[in-house]
């Protein structure tokens, strides 16, 4: 896999569930690469983001079936990592400067 850490993380996941997790535990949710392993996220999340990691866990989200009227489809396969930040810190996703 690349090293480019923008290559790793592609982009943050925003839903009810993870802004819970955001106040509460201070974990972030983001969609990953295929293929790549905790070490690399840990490494591009600190690059990033200039915070410290405490741990990551990653998870395989399979694709489901869809019906729009007569068309039937998936959903594409993502790869998740929530990453748990130390106490004080944390990453301001919508850009809002205090």
């Amino acid at each position: 896999m690349s090293s480019n850490a923008r290559s790793i993380v592609i982009r943050p996941i925003v839903t009810e569930k993870t802004m819970k997790l955001m106040e509460q535990d201070n974990k972030i949710t983001l969609e990953v690469a295929k293929g790549v392993n905790k070490t690399q996220v840990k490494e591009a999340v600190k690059e990033i983001f200039k915070v410290d990691v405490e741990k990551v866990n990653i998870m395989n989200c399979r694709p489901k079936d869809k019906k729009v009227g007569k068309y039937a489809g998936k959903t594409s396969a993502v790869r998740k990592a929530i990453v748990k930040l130390p106490k004080g810190q944390d990453i301001d996703l919508f850009g809002e400067e205090e």
